[in-house]
């Protein structure tokens, strides 16, 4: 997660780069990562703190209340260490805890992700979206709001993708299970001539190839996670600077399932060194 080679003009001073900024991220599992990474890009001097509840994921096939709970002992967690901001990168506990979250902790910002269904109809040429996620988010009443408030001039078909999220988190990005439930679940989107797909879920992004050799060249999809970490990036100028900060640009990582699991796969999606520790 190395930072890129330029930084946007807007972006272009150590405190708009996050010096002296701490950020929490959390995610049921591994899929966080996505946003970890577009996170850093954009604030490469941030001390970022990430935690991977991965010792109850999926999210997307549990029910309200349990999100909720991890949700907010999580939030309460990264917030002991420091963090003046959280990040939920999760689009099922965005869409079952953020308001929650954002009652329980008025004044801390916490900025949630949520399916990009509002590009997705900008961008499409014929109006036929389609959005895979997992049960939980399509299931959400915000989701259906957000359907709502920019699909309605759209043809939307929505495909639930139950164990995707589960067999991402092995960290083996290429399998023949993984090939056919991206298989499986791309069908019903080509059946409904879709043009334009939502990545509705952070851990789908890291099979993205996989979706673009089935779908083709010709079908756009839409992932959020770079609009994410703009906004943050800009929200953070307004935070006061923290001190002491660990190093710029340092993250640390939690797991609530196997610390060593995260380690290894942070080494190898990223190149970067971690040792990830236990959530307590």
């Amino acid at each position: 997660m190395s930072a890129p080679a330029s930084v946007p003009d807007t972006l272009d001073t150590p405190s708009k780069q996050g010096f002296h900024r701490r950020i929490g991220v959390f995610d049921s599992g591994l899929g966080g990562l996505s946003v970890l990474r577009a996170l850093h890009q954009y604030l490469p001097l941030a001390e970022m703190l990430y935690v991977a509840d991965s010792g109850h994921a999926p999210y997307g096939e549990k029910n309200t209340e349990h999100i909720i709970a991890r949700s907010e002992y999580i939030t309460n967690f990264l917030l002991e260490q420091g963090a003046q901001a959280i990040v939920i990168a999760c689009n099922t506990a965005t869409a079952a805890a953020a308001q929650h979250l954002r009652n329980r902790w008025p004044n801390v910002p916490i900025i949630g992700v949520e399916p990009g269904v509002k590009p997705a109809v900008t961008h499409s040429p014929s109006g036929r979206i389609g959005v895979l996620a997992t049960p939980g988010t399509l299931a959400s009443p915000k989701f259906q709001h957000l359907v709502e408030r920019h699909g309605r001039n759209a043809d939307i078909t929505l495909q639930a993708c139950p164990g995707l999220a589960k067999e991402i988190e092995g960290g083996e990005l290429d399998t023949p299970r993984l090939r056919e439930l991206v298989t499986q679940f791309a069908r019903p989107l080509q059946e409904a001539h879709s043009d334009t797909i939502v990545l509705g879920c952070t851990h789908y992004p890291f099979v993205r190839p996989l979706f673009e050799q089935v779908l083709g060249p010709e079908v756009r999809i839409i992932d959020t996670s770079d609009a994410v970490a703009r906004h943050v990036a800009h929200l953070v100028t307004e935070l006061p600077a923290c001190v002491p900060q660990t190093s710029g640009g340092h993250i640390r990582f939690w797991s609530s399932g196997k610390p060593a699991h995260l380690s290894q796969i942070v080494q190898r999606w990223f190149n970067l060194e971690c040792e990830a520790q236990a959530l307590p």
